[in-house]
Order: structure tokens, then sequence, then C-alpha cells
């Protein structure tokens, strides 16, 4: 995609009269080589009452409210999975988890070996055809062999860890592996995890100003273990070590980690203005899961781990100056696997015609406010599955089967198994029918 060098006003107002044309004629000026740029921003454990843009009256996050001001906040945004793995294979590849055999988390005992299959079209992979420049800064969770390195995987730049957590001052993994790499080698680089990715992120957007580029920034914050900039580290090499971190004062340290990822959302969001990158770029926020006990996921039931709506609806904003309305809502049902088909949209990129995502192109929501189509989604995790049809929610949780109307409901306080037996036994079949379809992959499901 490109975009114009017109007033704004003016673009906006054409693309809603001309909203039968492609998003990209609407955005776009022929004579202009400046193209989109992406920051996709992804939070580990940050939950639905986390920020205080959602709520949150324990502390302030102000940067991501002021993305929020400026742009889109989602109120139905959810995440993949209800851990960490499935939500990343989900977002790089636009379908669902299980079908690149990652149902459940890549750990570092059992799982040590595998990771995602390098026959998977990742979300770098398609922009770097294109011509972006790819990184990731963070987590990447998809692989601890060096087979599976994000560089394999359509990455140019990785600067992070591959594992699920790292103290976020020695930057050793939960087996006692030391965990922070430079593309394929590892590198003794002193720092607490957090500032260490923002500051690899604002070197990357530095270096490809010029250039059309693609981020992936994958926060280790707010997931464990608790440890603050100033706490000492946990863990060394080769030695277990308390995962949660020694810290008591868990609410305390999990305030300190999570305005610590505001403080670095901020400098990243700066340096985007200060080169003049804003007007064309678009960065989206979110998280891949909602928060465990120590944080907060608002009124929603249930946390990381299971598939009530605290465990999988989580934040998410989308920011593009002039071109998403500031203090825009959208109410619409968004899921991970959405955000590779939408971007390919806005920057025009045409996937293989055998590459078919589960997740849909929502850009004409976030752009022009347009509601979204009628939809199905499906989760699953260790024994619990569910389906979502509209506002309505049928949760099988061991021996337990339940109906939600989320409209009505969202807090899942008034099971409707009872009440509703045409609708529960609608979405059951549904539910059964793409678990037949899940089922024919090979899957990772500790």
């Amino acid at each position: 995609m490109r975009v114009a060098k017109t007033d704004t006003g003016i673009i906006l107002f054409l693309c809603v009269v001309l909203l039968t044309m492609p998003l990209i004629s609407c955005m776009r000026d022929k004579d202009n080589d400046t193209y989109i740029n992406f920051i996709l921003i992804m939070a580990d454990d940050l939950g639905y009452g986390d920020l205080s843009c959602y709520g949150n009256k324990k502390f302030q996050t102000p940067n991501l409210d002021r993305l929020a001001k400026e742009g889109m906040l989602f109120t139905n945004y959810h995440s993949n999975g209800t851990v960490c793995s499935p939500t990343r294979a989900a977002l790089l590849t636009g379908r669902y988890q299980q079908k690149s055999g990652i149902e459940a988390v890549v750990n570092s005992g059992s799982y040590r070996h595998t990771g995602l299959p390098l026959t998977e079209i990742t979300m770098a992979e398609l922009f770097k055809r294109k011509g972006y420049t790819t990184g990731i800064t963070g987590k990447w969770h998809l692989g601890y062999d060096t087979l599976f390195n994000p560089l394999n995987q359509g990455f140019d730049y990785f600067a992070g860890y591959i594992s699920g957590n790292i103290d976020y001052l020695s930057h050793v993994d939960q087996a006692g592996y030391f965990d922070w790499w430079i593309g394929k080698d590892t590198v003794d680089e002193p720092g607490y995890s957090t500032d260490l990715i923002t500051q690899h992120s604002i070197e990357f957007i530095k270096t490809n100003q010029h250039k059309p580029f693609f981020l992936y920034i994958a926060h280790e914050a707010p997931h464990y273990p608790y440890q603050g900039r100033g706490d000492r580290h946990d863990r060394i090499p080769g030695k277990k070590a308390p995962h949660l971190g020694s810290r008591m004062d868990r609410g305390n340290a999990y305030r300190e980690m999570v305005m610590a990822l505001d403080e670095g959302i901020g400098n990243v969001i700066k340096t985007v203005k200060d080169l003049g990158l804003d007007k064309n770029t678009l960065v989206f926020f979110c998280s891949d899961n909602g928060a465990n006990r120590e944080g907060s996921n608002g009124r929603l039931r249930g946390f990381k781990g299971q598939l009530f709506e605290g465990g999988t609806r989580v934040p998410a904003i989308a920011w593009f100056p002039g071109l998403i309305p500031p203090s825009s809502l959208n109410n619409d049902p968004v899921i991970s696997m959405d955000l590779l088909p939408t971007f390919l949209s806005v920057a025009e990129i045409q996937a293989p015609d055998d590459l078919i995502f589960d997740g849909i192109d929502v850009s004409q929501g976030i752009f022009f406010g347009d509601p979204g189509p009628e939809r199905i989604l499906f989760w699953r995790f260790k024994n619990s599955r569910s389906v979502m049809h509209n506002s309505w929610k049928l949760l099988i949780q061991d021996n337990d089967t339940m109906v939600f109307n989320l409209e009505e409901d969202p807090e899942e306080k008034h099971n409707l198994f009872d009440q509703n037996p045409e609708i529960r036994n609608q979405l059951l079949e549904k539910l059964i029918s793409w678990e037949k379809e899940m089922n024919l992959y090979d899957l990772i499901t500790r």
C-alpha cells in the first residue's frame, strides 16, 4: 500500500465515497513511492483489564492510552490460544494453530526438538517476498532448535529469546539455559529484557526508515518471573530457580513490569513520529492470551489457560494517524489469525493461491467502521473446547457443557444450557465438525 501526501481529511472523504473500490485505491497516490510499514506489538499474558484505557484503576498506562485515543480500541478481540505458542503460530500463519501442529506450549523439555514447521508460510515470508525488510525483537517460542530460528522463518533480523520466558536480568530460561540471541547466536547483552527489546526495536526502525519494513515486537512483559528493573536476577545457567521469581510483592512487580512495557511502547511510537513515519506506519498492539491471577481480566471470567472470556479476550489497539479515526471503537469479533490477511490487504500483497487462511481481512472495519461479517470461531486447549457464533458461545470444560449469550452476559455468569436447546445443538454440531477437521493434524497437546 502507498500513502498519498494530500490532506488526510480529503483522503478519508474519498474513501467513504469510494467504498466499492479496493482499500488500496483510497489510500495511495500513484506518483508516491511511500509504502506502508507495519509494527506488530504483542504483550505476553496481558489481561483485558490490565491497561488504564480498559478500566484499570491500580496503575496508569499513558502511552497505550494515547495510542488508543489516537486510534482504535477493540472490545471483542480474542487470542487464538489461551497460552503462548498456539497464539503465535496462528498469528504468523493466519490459520488455526492446530494446522501447524501447535495446540499447546512448545516447552523446553518434551518438545525441545520441534517447532513451527518450515513448510508453514509465515507473515514475515510473505512480506519479505514483497521487498519488505522483516524483523522480530523479543519472544519467539515457536522452536528451540536453531532449525526453527526466526531467520529460517522469513525474518531478516532477530534479537530476543526463543523460550517461553527468561529471567529479565540474567536472560536464563526455565530449564537453566542462557537464552538471549542476535540472529542464530547467543549474545551476553546486559540489560532488563523489556528495555533491550525496546532498544533493538528502535534500532531496527532507524536502520530501515527509508525502505518498507515489517517489525514484530514480541514483549516478555508481564509474563513471569516477576521482576522489576531494580530487582536482582533469580536464575543462573544450569541451575533451577523459582520460576515465578523470588520477589514476594508480586502485585507491585507486575505493576512495574506493565509500566515498563508501556514506557517502551511509548518510546517506539515516539521514534516513529520523530522520523516522520507516523503517516505511513500501521501499528497494531495486542496480547497473546489473558492474564493469570497476578493480572487483571477486568470483569471477565477466567484466566490464562482457560477458555472462558478471561483467557482469550484481550486488549488490542490499532493506530494509523489520519487513516484510523481517533478514539474509535471496534466491537466486532476479531482474532489473532485475522492480522495476517488484514495486513496483506493493507500492503496490497497477494498470498499464494494455494494458501488458504482461516482468519479474515478486517481492514474495512478498522479504516471505515464497516460491521464485520457473521462468523464462527473455535478454540481448544487440553480438555476444553469452545465455539462462538455471533454473541452465542458454547463451552465444554471437562464434563460440563455451558452456553452463554456474550452480548447480554459477557461475564459468563448465566449458563443457558437448558433454556436454548436449539442454539446449543447448532453450536455443538459446528464444534464437532471443526474438531474432526483439526484431528487430522499431528499436535503438540501438552
